[in-house]
This record gives structure tokens, C-alpha cells and sequence, in this order.
């Protein structure tokens, strides 16, 4: 299920294209139609139909965002954040949006920024990726239309276009690798995401879209959303900001083959947060106003009772020798007021695929390596340990055993 989508918020600006500026209409369509609000599709649009010029507008990357009535459901919701969050910086640029707050609605970091890389043609997409159960991006396409031989039509198709594995001869296994397919290496095939998220204090049934086409801001987004995830536990209830940062990136020309560095706007994501406070858990209560008010609640309705965690339950024990530490009753019932860590612990390891020796050493490995050695005498160590086993168990557990691999294997020798 897809979250309903209210409105987009632009990376970025179109301008006029060279040949374009030459054309005095072009030039008057366009100023009379920026000043009003329109969407850039609506003005590119209206100046092929008035002067026969296609493709009249061009991607410009500018230190803001284009936040426009005519890009929502509702108007008056862009108007809102351009009040709460709009800047006139007084560089000539009248006010603009330059930092907002978002919230994501999703643990899965791929919820909340689905990304693809996609070749479209005059009809639609041709070829699109998607992550399987392994964790591995294949390439796929849409099956051949199947005709109705009685009624000498296509047959009626419910619920979408079926989806198959791309298998010929450019990807005769059907996995998705940029460095072999000749779309990509054409320049047709490119990487299409968006960030999904809702923005404080406006009001719509739906998230907002932010769309993006830099690796780059794909590459920084996922890494500020898994360090968040690592040291809290989730990404839901955690306010980000967004803005653009000036960064020098790399890229390969491709008439010389050499790589040329160059100065870009990127969007970056960032947090008010303790990282060394959360890293050692002193800081969680303090995560969010209404996180403390529901845990300071729920310690004064509940008796300060002590229970010993067993020690025997289960075949995957945490540390070879140590069994897991005594905890505080109370800090311990999630979900169940009766639940026993250990025998969680093991119950979820079996459920992400940790079920014999191999994977339990590499389980083993990732777990010191993330939480540091001990860790199974640290309470605050232990319950986030099955917290994020649990999330990772019911939103993503591939991701979960392939992050896992990836350190164990950085580990090992």
C-alpha cells in the first residue's frame, strides 16, 4: 500500500532554455505564468501550444525549494508552509523555502524514500527496478498485452498491468547491474526517487512528495536515516529538517572518461538530537514530549517489581559464556507485561533467518560490533538490541540480514 500523495515540493527551479530566451512570446508566456503561481508542466505546456517550441524549460539547481499552490491538492497548504518555514534572506530572491521540518511516516527507510532506476519511453516505462525478497535490485517490465482471440481485443487486465522478470539478451538473469545494461549506459536508464513525508503543523490526508534524481542525496539521506534508526531504534516520531548544503561532487565525463569535479546543490537531511546521548541511551525518554509524558505514565501506574530474565530459554544465546542481565520489569514489557528477552530474542533471530551456526556468528559479530563489546550486561543494550530485531522482523528483515552480512563480513579477517 502506497501512502496518498497531497502535494510535491521541487528540489529545484526551471528556467527557460537557450533557443527558448530568443523567443519574445516564450519569454512573455513564461514571466506571466511563474508570476501566477503555475506549475512548470502547465507553462512548458502552454508555450508548446502557443509557439511550437517543445521542451522550452530546463532543470536549474538553485540553494532552494519551490514550494507552489498549483503543485498540491489543496492550495492553501503550500501557502501555509510558506508562511510557517519561507525565508526573505534579502539577496533579491523575494521569500523563499530554504529549511522545513518533515516527519517520516515509516521505520523502512525505502518507505520513506522509494527509489528506482527507470527507462521511459514515448509510451510509458519500459524497464523499471525492484528490490526482491534477497535484497537484490532486479530489472523489470510489463508483460505483452494478451489478445482475446473470440473477441479480437486485448483482453481486459485487472487490478494493473502484470509485472515479469526482464530476462533477454542484454539481462539474461533478470538482475538490475547499471554497468551491463545498455539503457543505463545510454543515458536513457536513470535513478528516479522521492523523499515521502509529512510536514509539522499543516493539515491534509496524505504525505508530501519531495522527487530527486541524485545518487548522492540518495546515498546521504539513507545514511542519516539508518544512523538515526541505529541510535534510536525507529525513524517514526523523529523531526528531520531539510535543507540544501553546497558540496563538491565527482562525476565522469563522458567524452574523456575523467572524472571532473564540480560544485552542486545537494538536499541534505539533519536532526536535533543527543547522538552521544542516544548512543548510550541516557537520552531516550527525552526523544519527544510525548514519548516521555506515555513512559512517565505508564512507570507510575506500574508496581517497581524486578524479574529475572531466563536464562536457559532458547538455542541462540547471546554471548557464547553470558547469559542476558537482569532488567527492571517494568523497562522490559514491550509488547507483554510477561515477556522474557531471552526467549524474544531467540524467537526473532529464527524469524530473520539466523537459525544455524554461521548466521549466528555473524549475528553475533554485528551485534558487538554495533553496541560495542559487553553489551549483553548493558539493560538499555539489550532491550534496544530486540527492539530493533522486532522492527526489522516486521517491516524489512532482508535489509536486516543483509546489513548484518555486510558488517560480519567487514569484520571477519
Amino acid at each position: 500500500m502506497r501512502p496518498p500523495i497531497i502535494g510535491k515540493i521541487r528540489p529545484g527551479i526551471k528556467i527557460l532554455t537557450r533557443t527558448a530566451r530568443e523567443n519574445p512570446d516564450a519569454v512573455r508566456i513564461h514571466d506571466a505564468m511563474v508570476a501566477q503561481g503555475h506549475s512548470y508542466e502547465s507553462i512548458g505546456l502552454e508555450i508548446e501550444r502557443r509557439t511550437q517550441l517543445r521542451n522550452a524549460l530546463v532543470p536549474k539547481n538553485v540553494p532552494w525549494f519551490t514550494c507552489r499552490g498549483s503543485d498540491f491538492t489543496n492550495p492553501g497548504i503550500a501557502e501555509d508552509i510558506m508562511q510557517r518555514y519561507g525565508e526573505d534572506r534579502d539577496d533579491g530572491n523575494g521569500r523563499k523555502l530554504w529549511r522545513f521540518p518533515v516527519v517520516f511516516a515509516f521505520d523502512d527507510w525505502l518507505r520513506n524514500m522509494p527509489n528506482e532506476l527507470v527507462t521511459y519511453t514515448a509510451s510509458g516505462k519500459q524497464f523499471f527496478s525492484e528490490y526482491g525478497p534477497d535484497g537484490l535490485r532486479y530489472c523489470k517490465t510489463y508483460a505483452p498485452v494478451q489478445r482475446d482471440a473470440r473477441a479480437s481485443r486485448a483482453k481486459r487486465v485487472w487490478g494493473g498491468r502484470p509485472i515479469i522478470l526482464r530476462q533477454d539478451d542484454a539481462i539474461p538473469d533478470g538482475r538490475c547491474d547499471p554497468h551491463s545494461c545498455p539503457q543505463y549506459q545510454q543515458g536513457v536508464c536513470n535513478l528516479s526517487a522521492a523523499f515521502h513525508f509529512a510536514v509539522p503543523a499543516t493539515r491534509g490526508l496524505g504525505l508530501i512528495q519531495m522527487p530527486t534524481t541524485s545518487i548522492y542525496v540518495l546515498q546521504k539521506a539513507h545514511a542519516a536515516m539508518q544512523t538515526v534508526a541505529l541510535a534510536r531504534g525507529r525513524l517514526v516520531g523523529v523531526q528531520f529538517f531539510v535543507s540544501k548544503q553546497e558540496v563538491e561532487i565527482s562525476r565522469i565525463d563522458p567524452e574523456s572518461g575523467k572524472p571532473v569535479r564540480q560544485m552542486q546543490w545537494l538536499i541534505t537531511l539533519d536532526a536535533d538530537l543527543d547522538l552521544a546521548g542516544l548512543l548510550d541511551g541516557s537520552d531516550r525518554p527525552r526523544l519527544s514530549h510525548v514519548d516521555a509524558a506515555q513512559r512517565a505514565s505508564a512507570a507510575l501506574e506500574s508496581a517497581p517489581e524486578e524479574a529475572q530474565l531466563n536464562q536457559s530459554s532458547g538455542d541462540l544465546p547471546l554471548d557464547d559464556e553470558r547469559a542476558l542481565p537482569e532488567a527492571p520489569a517494568e523497562q522490559c514489557r514491550q509488547p507483554s507485561d510477561n515477556e522474557d528477552l531471552a526467549a524474544e530474542f531467540n524467537e526473532l533471530a529464527g524469524r530473520l533467518g539466523f537459525d544455524n551456526e554461521p548466521d549466528r556468528k555473524d549475528l553475533r559479530a554485528f551485534l558487538q560490533d554495533s553496541f560495542g563489546a559487553g553489551w549483553t550486561k548493558r539493560p538499555v543494550a539489550v532491550r534496544q538490541v530486540v527492539h530493533d530485531m522486532r522492527v526489522a522482523a516486521e517491516n524489512n528483515p532482508v535489509a536486516y540480514r543483509e546489513q548484518v552480512k555486510a558488517i560480519a563480513a567487514g569484520i571477519s579477517p
